[in-house]
């Protein structure tokens, strides 16, 4: 998981100071982080997601079940 982060912090950095002289290197530079925090987030959602809902879903089994409407 580090080496994956490690490996396209690397890549963005190389990315960077290649296009550093030229125009609209801010916009690929903004592409970049925003490629990289795609990243973390779906491995974090991937890795975390199983654990989440089932945490939710025992929460949700021990919350005390609704009373019925009154007929009228």
């Amino acid at each position: 998981m580090l080496s994956l982060i490690a490996t396209l912090q690397t890549l963005g950095f190389a990315a960077k100071d290649r296009l550093r002289s030229e125009k609209g290197a801010t916009a690929v530079e903004y592409g970049i982080m925003v490629a990289l925090i795609a990243v973390v987030i779906i491995v974090a959602v991937s890795l975390l997601g199983t654990q989440i809902n089932d945490a939710f879903n025992t929460i949700t089994g021990k919350l005390p079940k609704p009373a019925a409407p009154a007929a009228g």
